[in-house]
């Protein structure tokens, strides 16, 4: 059941990074899950130190958390606009 509310919330990152970053219309569905757990694992590596938390990988579901994985897709989406368009956007 964990892994469910996993997917589901990773899903709801994802998109909300792409809303941020203005790559929804490019995403589907299944993107956007990948996006917000990828971007979790790259939170976790890059960010968790500096707020003293984990992730949503790491069955953590606290306020901070979430905001470390948001964070994470955010940057994630970030580097893939900046390999591909050359900018940020």
């Amino acid at each position: 059941m964990l892994f469910i509310i996993w997917i589901i919330v990773g899903g709801v990152l994802g998109w909300l990074a792409s809303m941020v970053m203005k790559t929804d219309a490019e995403q589907g569905m299944i993107l956007n899950v990948v996006v917000g757990i990828i971007g979790a694992f790259l939170g976790g590596w890059l960010l968790s130190p500096l707020f003293g938390t984990g992730t949503i990988n790491s069955d953590d579901f606290s306020v901070t958390s979430l905001l470390v994985s948001f964070l994470g897709a955010v940057i994630l989406l970030a580097i893939v606009n900046l390999l591909r368009r050359g900018k940020v956007r």
